[in-house]
């Protein structure tokens, strides 16, 4: 998987739309397209990135080119996102620990300097 490649097709809203299209099933280029504003030649140059990212794959039969989802890649980038997330939370977890303990340790020192009450004679 190419990461970069998956990340920069995702980071832009067309694609996005163009992907949200095809998860509910295969269609030509022209149905993807036709939602847009933008021009056929426009969504075509969206659907290579697509391609490019393997986020897409393309069937022509004829002169009809039909685009499907492919899914394989969303499930490499999520675990790669489950990964991340644990390593950085435990990385979190440790800091806030050792803050925590560092903390303590002044609280302790602090304390410790402290001179106690006098206490009054009777």
């Amino acid at each position: 998987m190419d990461l970069d490649d998956t990340l920069i097709a995702l980071a832009d809203e067309t694609r996005r739309g163009i992907l949200k299209r095809l998860a509910s099933g295969d269609a030509r280029v022209t149905e993807v397209a036709a939602p847009f504003e933008i021009s056929l030649n426009s969504v075509s140059k969206h659907i290579r990135i697509l391609e490019r990212a393997g986020l897409v794959r393309r069937r022509i039969a004829g002169r009809e080119h039909f685009l499907s989802l492919e899914r394989e890649p969303f499930d490499e980038l999520t675990e790669w996102m489950l990964k991340t997330s644990a390593f950085w939370t435990q990385r979190l977890d440790d800091l806030e620990a050792a803050l925590r303990a560092d903390d303590a340790i002044a609280a302790a020192k602090k304390s410790s300097t402290k001179k106690p009450p006098k206490r009054r004679s009777k």
